[in-house]
């Protein structure tokens, strides 16, 4: 594998559409680049769970962002769900607590016992503290004192406490995830816009290059590629610019 197909591995597209045609259109305009895609709840909720299945049977790497926070028993029995549509990657909210994270694991596992042989075990990663979160609305309206960064180290210690294999973070807190987890607890950043590209609600952004340089193992991209005439020329674009990183 080149080092241009392991750049294009790391970086995760975001299908934030409200249709399931909508996704196809950007899937064929970007046919033949092997990068993740992330299907969030917009599009799932309008094209159901049929949708990431035919994804994976159709060979690609799939982010299921729901971003579960229940109790522990509903978040393991959406594990398993989820874990059954073949996933590579999914997220519950740290916030939730250990016991909801490790019963997460305990969903993933019972999904598992008795698939085929070879059915790969998807990540499990925690949700942070969201990109579009400023040190103002953690303070005063979710009620967590101190700063963005250390509410974000203290999820991500719990989240390995838990077993989880990651962390959805800001890229900005990536470096210090790593330091206090260890490099192989896998780090997933949004709030990533290349150069030039317009902020949106984000608070605490990067550019592609930036963010890997930091240490992140992948990085997602919504609507710099997706609300761009020309989506595959961005994707390249990112892809080219981060190759050997």
């Amino acid at each position: 594998m080149n080092s241009r197909l392991q750049a294009a591995g790391r970086i995760m597209v975001a299908l934030d559409y409200s249709t399931a045609k909508d996704a196809e259109l950007l899937l064929q305009q970007l046919g033949g680049i092997p990068c993740y895609v992330k299907v969030g709840m917009q599009l799932f909720y309008a094209a159901g769970p049929g949708f990431v299945a035919g994804l994976k049977e159709r060979g690609y790497k799939v982010f299921l962002d729901l971003k579960m926070h229940d109790i522990p028993n509903t978040v393991k029995g959406g594990s398993e769900s989820i874990t059954k549509l073949g996933v590579d990657i999914f997220n519950v909210h740290a916030a939730g607590g250990k016991q909801m994270m490790e019963a997460a694991l305990e969903g993933v596992d019972k999904a598992l016992t008795g698939s085929p042989a070879g059915t790969a075990r998807p990540i499990v990663i925690g949700v942070t503290q969201l990109t579009s979160t400023s040190n103002k609305m953690l303070n005063e309206e979710i009620g967590i004192e101190g700063s963005v960064e250390n509410a974000v180290l203290r999820y991500a210690r719990l989240a390995k406490e838990a077993g989880l294999g990651g962390v959805v973070a800001s890229p900005l807190e990536v470096t210090k995830i790593k330091a206090a987890c260890g490099e192989a607890f896998v780090t997933v950043t949004p709030g990533i816009r290349p150069a030039g590209a317009d902020l949106g609600d984000q608070s605490r952004v990067m550019t592609p290059e930036e963010a890997f340089a930091q240490g992140t193992d992948f990085v997602v991209i919504g609507r710099p590629i997706t609300a761009s005439a020309d989506p595959r020329a961005v994707l390249e674009a990112v892809i080219d610019s981060v190759v050997g990183q």
